[in-house]
Protein backbone atom coordinates (compact mmCIF):
# COMPACT_ATOMS: atom_id res chain seq x y z
CA UNK A 1 0.00 0.00 0.00
CA UNK A 2 0.78 3.10 -0.45
CA UNK A 3 0.80 5.17 2.49
CA UNK A 4 0.96 8.63 4.26
CA UNK A 5 1.56 8.94 7.52
CA UNK A 6 0.67 12.12 9.99
CA UNK A 7 2.35 11.78 13.71
CA UNK A 8 4.30 14.39 15.94
CA UNK A 9 5.33 13.12 19.31
CA UNK A 10 7.03 10.78 20.34
CA UNK A 11 3.99 8.28 21.04
CA UNK A 12 3.76 8.02 16.92
CA UNK A 13 7.43 7.21 16.20
CA UNK A 14 7.19 3.49 17.23
CA UNK A 15 4.01 3.45 14.67
CA UNK A 16 5.82 4.76 12.08
CA UNK A 17 8.94 2.65 12.46
CA UNK A 18 6.54 -0.69 12.30
CA UNK A 19 5.12 0.52 8.78
CA UNK A 20 8.92 0.72 7.40
CA UNK A 21 10.11 -2.51 9.27
CA UNK A 22 7.02 -4.40 7.81
CA UNK A 23 8.10 -3.28 4.31
CA UNK A 24 5.37 -0.66 4.11
CA UNK A 25 5.52 2.09 1.21
CA UNK A 26 5.35 4.97 3.27
CA UNK A 27 5.35 8.24 0.58
CA UNK A 28 5.32 10.90 2.88
CA UNK A 29 5.36 11.84 6.33
CA UNK A 30 2.78 14.57 7.71
CA UNK A 31 3.93 16.44 11.54
CA UNK A 32 2.93 19.80 12.90
CA UNK A 33 5.55 22.50 12.21
CA UNK A 34 9.31 23.02 14.16
CA UNK A 35 8.28 24.46 17.86
CA UNK A 36 10.57 27.18 19.90
CA UNK A 37 11.89 25.02 22.68
CA UNK A 38 14.75 25.31 25.73
CA UNK A 39 15.87 28.44 26.97
CA UNK A 40 16.71 29.38 23.79
CA UNK A 41 13.53 29.11 22.11
CA UNK A 42 15.68 27.76 19.09
CA UNK A 43 12.92 26.05 16.24
CA UNK A 44 13.02 22.04 17.45
CA UNK A 45 11.93 19.41 15.07
CA UNK A 46 9.26 16.74 17.07
CA UNK A 47 10.41 13.10 17.78
CA UNK A 48 8.18 12.28 14.14
CA UNK A 49 10.07 14.48 12.17
CA UNK A 50 13.64 13.67 13.08
CA UNK A 51 12.45 9.67 13.00
CA UNK A 52 11.09 10.34 8.85
CA UNK A 53 14.42 11.93 8.32
CA UNK A 54 16.93 9.51 9.68
CA UNK A 55 14.82 7.02 7.10
CA UNK A 56 14.95 9.41 4.46
CA UNK A 57 10.99 10.36 4.27
CA UNK A 58 9.76 13.31 2.77
CA UNK A 59 8.35 15.52 5.60
CA UNK A 60 6.03 17.58 5.26
CA UNK A 61 4.68 20.50 7.77
CA UNK A 62 1.65 22.46 6.87
CA UNK A 63 0.30 24.51 9.47
CA UNK A 64 -3.03 23.42 8.61
CA UNK A 65 -4.98 20.86 6.52
CA UNK A 66 -7.68 22.69 5.75
CA UNK A 67 -6.09 24.77 3.03
CA UNK A 68 -6.77 24.28 -0.82
CA UNK A 69 -2.95 23.97 -1.89
CA UNK A 70 -2.18 21.43 0.94
CA UNK A 71 -5.80 19.10 0.02
CA UNK A 72 -4.14 19.19 -4.07
CA UNK A 73 -0.75 18.09 -2.36
CA UNK A 74 -1.91 15.31 -0.55
CA UNK A 75 -4.20 14.44 -3.83
CA UNK A 76 -1.41 14.33 -5.67
CA UNK A 77 0.39 11.84 -3.55
CA UNK A 78 -2.12 9.05 -4.59
CA UNK A 79 -1.67 7.34 -0.90
CA UNK A 80 -4.10 4.24 -0.25
CA UNK A 81 -4.20 4.81 3.14
CA UNK A 82 -3.75 7.73 5.96
CA UNK A 83 -2.33 6.52 8.95
CA UNK A 84 -2.58 9.04 11.50
CA UNK A 85 -1.34 8.75 15.46
CA UNK A 86 -1.47 11.85 17.88
CA UNK A 87 -1.16 14.28 15.04
CA UNK A 88 -2.68 16.94 16.57
CA UNK A 89 -4.88 18.32 13.66
CA UNK A 90 -7.81 18.42 12.48
CA UNK A 91 -8.39 16.14 9.09
CA UNK A 92 -11.20 17.74 7.18
CA UNK A 93 -13.52 16.03 4.90
CA UNK A 94 -12.03 16.46 1.56
CA UNK A 95 -8.64 15.30 2.69
CA UNK A 96 -10.39 12.03 4.26
CA UNK A 97 -12.43 11.35 1.33
CA UNK A 98 -8.81 11.16 -1.06
CA UNK A 99 -7.12 7.63 -0.39
CA UNK A 100 -9.21 4.77 -1.24
CA UNK A 101 -9.08 2.95 2.00
CA UNK A 102 -10.02 6.16 4.07
CA UNK A 103 -7.46 6.74 7.42
CA UNK A 104 -7.52 4.92 10.59
CA UNK A 105 -6.05 6.62 13.91
CA UNK A 106 -4.07 4.55 16.39
CA UNK A 107 -5.63 6.10 19.69
CA UNK A 108 -4.19 5.29 23.28
CA UNK A 109 -7.19 4.39 24.80
CA UNK A 110 -9.86 1.39 24.72
CA UNK A 111 -12.82 3.78 22.88
CA UNK A 112 -15.30 5.00 23.19
CA UNK A 113 -13.96 5.93 26.85
CA UNK A 114 -11.09 8.99 26.50
CA UNK A 115 -11.73 10.64 23.45
CA UNK A 116 -9.26 13.39 22.82
CA UNK A 117 -6.30 14.90 23.35
CA UNK A 118 -4.93 13.61 26.62
CA UNK A 119 -6.58 9.60 26.97
CA UNK A 120 -3.45 8.82 29.27
CA UNK A 121 -3.82 11.11 31.53
CA UNK A 122 -7.11 11.34 31.93
CA UNK A 123 -6.99 7.34 32.73
CA UNK A 124 -4.21 7.46 35.46
CA UNK A 125 -6.67 10.65 36.82
CA UNK A 126 -9.56 8.64 36.77
CA UNK A 127 -8.12 5.73 38.73
CA UNK A 128 -8.97 3.57 35.61
CA UNK A 129 -7.57 0.15 36.51
CA UNK A 130 -6.89 -0.67 32.61
CA UNK A 131 -5.99 1.26 29.11
CA UNK A 132 -5.29 0.09 25.85
CA UNK A 133 -4.89 1.51 22.33
CA UNK A 134 -7.72 1.23 19.43
CA UNK A 135 -7.48 1.17 15.66
CA UNK A 136 -10.25 3.58 14.16
CA UNK A 137 -11.57 4.91 11.09
CA UNK A 138 -11.01 8.46 11.23
CA UNK A 139 -14.74 10.52 10.66
CA UNK A 140 -15.45 14.16 11.16
CA UNK A 141 -16.57 13.79 14.87
CA UNK A 142 -13.49 13.89 17.61
CA UNK A 143 -12.54 10.29 17.81
CA UNK A 144 -16.01 8.77 17.20
CA UNK A 145 -15.54 6.23 13.97
CA UNK A 146 -16.01 2.94 13.88
CA UNK A 147 -13.11 0.93 15.42
CA UNK A 148 -11.41 -2.03 13.59
CA UNK A 149 -9.99 -3.64 16.85
CA UNK A 150 -8.56 -2.84 20.28
CA UNK A 151 -5.74 -4.37 22.59
CA UNK A 152 -5.94 -3.73 26.43
CA UNK A 153 -3.50 -3.41 29.19
CA UNK A 154 -3.51 -2.98 33.21
CA UNK A 155 -2.16 0.41 34.10
CA UNK A 156 0.19 -0.77 36.76
CA UNK A 157 -0.20 0.67 40.53
CA UNK A 158 2.90 3.60 40.39
CA UNK A 159 2.85 4.05 36.55
CA UNK A 160 3.31 7.39 35.70
CA UNK A 161 1.98 9.28 31.67
CA UNK A 162 4.88 8.94 30.80
CA UNK A 163 6.26 5.13 31.24
CA UNK A 164 2.26 4.24 30.24
CA UNK A 165 2.87 6.28 27.07
CA UNK A 166 6.20 4.23 26.01
CA UNK A 167 4.52 1.08 26.25
CA UNK A 168 1.01 1.96 24.59
CA UNK A 169 3.38 3.90 22.16
CA UNK A 170 4.29 0.10 21.23
CA UNK A 171 1.25 -1.68 21.61
CA UNK A 172 0.02 0.59 18.99
CA UNK A 173 2.30 0.06 16.85
CA UNK A 174 1.66 -3.69 16.90
CA UNK A 175 -2.34 -3.05 17.00
CA UNK A 176 -1.54 -1.02 13.33
CA UNK A 177 0.29 -4.17 11.78
CA UNK A 178 -2.91 -5.99 12.76
CA UNK A 179 -5.16 -3.40 11.02
CA UNK A 180 -3.02 -3.22 7.86
CA UNK A 181 -3.29 -6.76 7.47
CA UNK A 182 -6.57 -7.34 7.72
CA UNK A 183 -7.13 -4.33 5.29
CA UNK A 184 -4.43 -6.20 3.04
CA UNK A 185 -6.99 -9.00 2.93
CA UNK A 186 -10.10 -7.54 3.30
CA UNK A 187 -11.38 -8.78 6.32
CA UNK A 188 -12.08 -6.08 7.96
CA UNK A 189 -15.14 -5.98 10.57
CA UNK A 190 -15.76 -2.74 11.44
CA UNK A 191 -17.71 -2.17 14.74
CA UNK A 192 -19.52 1.01 16.00
CA UNK A 193 -18.92 2.96 18.95
CA UNK A 194 -21.57 3.23 21.47
CA UNK A 195 -22.07 7.14 22.04
CA UNK A 196 -23.65 6.39 25.58
CA UNK A 197 -20.67 5.44 26.88
CA UNK A 198 -18.02 7.79 25.52
CA UNK A 199 -16.31 10.29 27.76
CA UNK A 200 -13.87 12.97 26.65
CA UNK A 201 -9.90 13.43 27.56
CA UNK A 202 -9.51 17.21 27.73
CA UNK A 203 -6.46 18.50 26.66
CA UNK A 204 -4.11 18.97 30.07
CA UNK A 205 -3.70 22.75 31.32
CA UNK A 206 -0.82 23.52 33.39
CA UNK A 207 -2.76 24.59 36.41
CA UNK A 208 -4.30 21.22 36.77
CA UNK A 209 -0.66 20.27 37.90
CA UNK A 210 -1.31 22.68 41.36
CA UNK A 211 -1.87 20.11 44.44
CA UNK A 212 -5.25 20.95 46.37
CA UNK A 213 -4.17 19.36 49.92
CA UNK A 214 -7.65 18.93 50.61
CA UNK A 215 -8.12 16.41 47.78
CA UNK A 216 -7.65 12.51 49.17
CA UNK A 217 -4.15 11.26 49.08
CA UNK A 218 -4.93 8.93 46.36
CA UNK A 219 -6.48 11.36 44.24
CA UNK A 220 -3.02 13.54 44.72
CA UNK A 221 -0.55 10.31 43.72
CA UNK A 222 -2.74 10.16 40.83
CA UNK A 223 -2.11 13.83 40.17
CA UNK A 224 1.49 13.21 40.16
CA UNK A 225 1.79 10.32 38.40
CA UNK A 226 -0.94 11.48 35.67
CA UNK A 227 1.64 14.64 35.33
CA UNK A 228 4.88 12.92 35.37
CA UNK A 229 6.86 14.25 32.85
CA UNK A 230 4.66 17.32 31.98
CA UNK A 231 3.19 19.50 33.29
CA UNK A 232 4.69 18.06 36.61
CA UNK A 233 2.44 18.35 39.82
CA UNK A 234 4.07 21.47 41.93
CA UNK A 235 2.97 22.91 45.48
CA UNK A 236 4.49 26.21 47.41
CA UNK A 237 7.32 25.64 49.59
CA UNK A 238 8.68 28.54 51.76
CA UNK A 239 7.65 30.77 48.73
CA UNK A 240 9.07 28.72 45.84
CA UNK A 241 7.26 26.49 43.68
CA UNK A 242 8.35 22.45 44.54
CA UNK A 243 8.14 20.33 41.95
CA UNK A 244 6.63 16.65 43.10
CA UNK A 245 7.89 13.88 40.38
CA UNK A 246 7.49 11.36 42.45
CA UNK A 247 4.65 10.57 45.36
CA UNK A 248 2.59 8.14 47.09
CA UNK A 249 -0.76 7.88 48.98
CA UNK A 250 0.05 6.28 52.31
CA UNK A 251 -2.19 5.48 55.34
CA UNK A 252 -1.77 7.56 58.49
CA UNK A 253 -3.74 8.83 61.81
CA UNK A 254 -2.84 12.95 61.20
CA UNK A 255 -5.57 15.47 62.50
CA UNK A 256 -3.15 18.47 61.05
CA UNK A 257 -4.48 21.15 58.47
CA UNK A 258 -4.32 19.33 54.83
CA UNK A 259 -0.92 20.69 53.80
CA UNK A 260 0.81 20.09 57.12
CA UNK A 261 4.04 17.96 56.99
CA UNK A 262 3.50 15.86 59.30
CA UNK A 263 6.86 13.33 59.32
CA UNK A 264 10.23 14.82 57.90
CA UNK A 265 12.47 12.08 59.16
CA UNK A 266 13.99 9.85 56.59
CA UNK A 267 10.25 10.19 54.70
CA UNK A 268 8.62 13.32 53.92
CA UNK A 269 4.83 13.09 54.62
CA UNK A 270 2.29 15.59 53.83
CA UNK A 271 -1.72 15.54 55.69
CA UNK A 272 -4.21 15.22 53.25
CA UNK A 273 -8.07 15.67 53.05
CA UNK A 274 -8.00 11.99 53.47
CA UNK A 275 -4.58 9.87 54.51
CA UNK A 276 -1.39 11.44 53.98
CA UNK A 277 1.13 11.74 50.49
CA UNK A 278 4.60 10.62 51.19
CA UNK A 279 6.84 12.51 48.82
CA UNK A 280 9.36 10.11 47.43
CA UNK A 281 11.35 12.82 44.42
CA UNK A 282 11.03 16.86 44.49
CA UNK A 283 12.87 19.65 42.89
CA UNK A 284 12.90 23.14 43.68
CA UNK A 285 13.72 25.55 40.95
CA UNK A 286 17.52 25.88 39.31
CA UNK A 287 17.53 22.55 40.95
CA UNK A 288 17.75 18.74 40.58
CA UNK A 289 15.38 16.14 41.07
CA UNK A 290 16.17 14.97 44.09
CA UNK A 291 15.28 11.55 46.70
CA UNK A 292 12.89 13.06 49.48
CA UNK A 293 15.85 11.85 51.62
CA UNK A 294 18.71 14.23 50.33
CA UNK A 295 15.52 17.31 50.78
CA UNK A 296 14.87 16.81 54.37
CA UNK A 297 18.92 16.76 54.78
CA UNK A 298 18.88 20.08 53.15
CA UNK A 299 15.68 21.59 54.68
CA UNK A 300 13.99 22.23 57.88
CA UNK A 301 9.89 20.84 56.49
CA UNK A 302 8.83 19.37 60.31
CA UNK A 303 5.70 21.26 61.07
CA UNK A 304 5.40 23.47 57.59
CA UNK A 305 2.47 24.04 55.54
CA UNK A 306 2.72 23.25 51.58
CA UNK A 307 0.70 25.33 49.07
Amino acid sequence: MRIVFAGTPAFAVPSLKALLAAGQKVIAVYTQPDRPAGRGHQLKPCPVKEAALSYGLAVRQPPTLRSAQVIEEFSRLKPDLLVVAAYGLILPKPLLTIPPLGAINVHASLLPRWRGAAPIQRAILAGDKETGVTIMQIVEKLDAGPMLLQKAVPILPHETAGALCERLARLGAEALLEALAALAKGTVEWKPQDESQATYADKIAKDEAYLDWSQSAGQLARKVRAFNPWPVAFTQFGGQRLKIWRAEAVECSAHEAPGTIVRAKKTLEVATGEGCLRLLEVQLPGGRIMAAEAFLNAHRCQGLCLG
